[in-house]
């Protein structure tokens, strides 16, 4: 089904970062951003609202994406859909919403609404990361769980990351660090700030989960005053895995927040190597702070492996290098801004150039939009 779309004017403007040389060579500090498309408001497709959209993923053999919603089955089942874009150098010239797959539990039955009052309490899941597997036809996506404690007791769901096939169907799961276990108590996750990131490197060897933010025991959230350390897991993919656990796990220190925003939060990322990726920090208000940073675990020493560490709060540890690549809020031309939460590499242009999609969650509010905004990354 094709959609109309709002697309405003492609803009050439080069965003330049005070940076290092860089060490990946295929990759130079600096992104062209040439445009932007939005969906229709309350745009439907099979029933359901194209909303929330909260990660994405790029298929080069079949030439769509994968964007999936982070709906807790609450307008409709937890889904992702498959979305065609037609990039040109103005950006996106067409979007085409073709299909709408629920994610299947293990039983093969698409997630039903939170009810608390059943027994045991229905808890869907918080899609937010996808990321597609070429080489194993299949999909990874994560969801942050549930956190909710009241005077009736706690309503907790763990965090997880589980494989899908193309369809939405249930073909297995990842092992979760201990520290991604939710708690009635403080420590733990926080709730709505766990597995929001989530990236394959090309090679589909390695798998990346990021958090949101800090947990209980890695310290407080960033406000305006400071930064916080949140935390980037690794996983080694094998043929057959249908049960990864992580081999690694790395702190990402995270920026202040910035005015009217109180926090500031990882929203997604793309890997660039097996060391090197793009990273998407938001700080929400009205007009969200949206900024791209190039991150490093580093090669030697480089970032510490925390992943048998419970805590971060007061630790002594090396995080991942991070310069700034683009602060969107910035860019010329690139109104509206909304709430990017989702970042892949697109297709390659006519000319060679590599595309970098990133997409919004309007939070399925009529003040907020769907957009999908177009930048190239320069090679050296």
């Amino acid at each position: 089904m094709r959609w109309k779309l709002s697309r405003l004017p492609a803009l050439c403007c080069v965003l330049v970062a005070s940076c290092a040389p860089c060490e990946v060579p295929e990759v130079a500090p600096g992104l062209e951003y040439l445009g932007q498309a939005r969906l229709a408001p309350h745009t439907m497709i099979d029933g359901t609202v194209v909303g929330g959209l909260s990660g994405i993923s790029y298929d080069a053999g079949r030439d769509c994406f994968y964007v999936i919603s982070d709906d807790r089955s609450a307008t409709g089942p937890a889904r992702f859909y498959t979305v065609r874009l037609a990039l040109s150098d103005r950006g996106v010239d067409d979007i085409t919403v073709s299909a709408v797959h629920p994610l299947l539990d293990e039983g093969g039955r698409p997630f039903g609404p939170l009810d608390v009052d059943s027994s045991p309490p229905v808890v869907p899941p918080d899609p937010e990361g996808i990321a597609f597997d070429s080489g194993r036809q299949r999909l990874y996506w994560s969801s942050e769980g549930e956190r909710r404690t009241g005077r009736h007791g706690a309503v907790l769901a763990d965090p997880w990351i589980r494989i899908a096939g193309l369809d939405g169907g249930y073909l297995g799961r990842f092992d979760i660090p201990p520290q991604l276990a939710m708690s009635a108590q403080h420590t733990g996750p926080r709730r709505n700030t766990t597995l929001e990131g989530l990236s394959l490197t090309a090679d589909g060897r390695m798998l990346f989960a990021a958090m949101e933010g800090p947990g209980y025991d890695d310290g407080v959230p960033p406000d305006r005053s400071r930064g916080a350390l949140t935390r980037i897991t690794a996983y080694r993919l094998d043929d057959g895995d249908e049960w990864a656990t992580p081999v690694a796990q790395y702190a990402y220190l995270l920026e202040p927040a910035t005015a009217p925003a109180q926090t500031n939060g990882l929203t997604d990322l793309v890997a660039l190597s097996d060391t090197t990726f793009l990273v998407i920090e938001r700080a929400f208000s009205t007009r969200p702070t949206v900024r791209l940073f190039r991150a490093d675990i580093g090669s030697g020493p480089g970032a510490t492996d925390v992943l048998g560490m419970p805590a971060l709060a007061g630790a002594a540890v090396t995080p991942m290098t991070k310069t700034l690549v683009a602060d969107l809020s910035t860019t010329p031309g690139l109104d509206p801004l909304d709430n990017i939460e989702g970042i892949t590499l697109g297709p390659r242009l006519p000319d060679g150039r590599q595309t970098l999609v990133l997409v919004s969650d309007d939070n399925f509010s009529p003040r907020e939009v769907t957009q999908f905004l177009v930048f190239t990354i320069p090679a050296h």
